[in-house]
């Protein structure tokens, strides 16, 4: 199963980030310790963000099927 999260604050990541967009959040449980997401950003690789620049949604199986097929 996959995670997701929206960005709820790019203030500080601009290019990397949109306000209010989905994003997939990859485990890092090293990160998580740092209170840190690791996210694939708009350039299609993954990065360390700040966990509270986000808020982690859970989907159903239906959707997260859907918005892994439009990536």
């Amino acid at each position: 199963m996959h995670k997701f999260a929206i960005c709820l604050d790019n203030s500080e990541y601009p290019t990397s980030l949109d306000k209010r967009k989905l994003y997939e959040i990859l485990p890092d449980p090293e990160a998580a310790k740092h209170h840190q997401l690791r996210a694939i950003d708009e350039s299609g690789e993954d990065y360390l963000f700040p966990d509270h620049i986000f808020l982690e949604i859970p989907l159903s199986e239906q959707v997260e099927k859907r918005v892994l097929l439009a990536a």
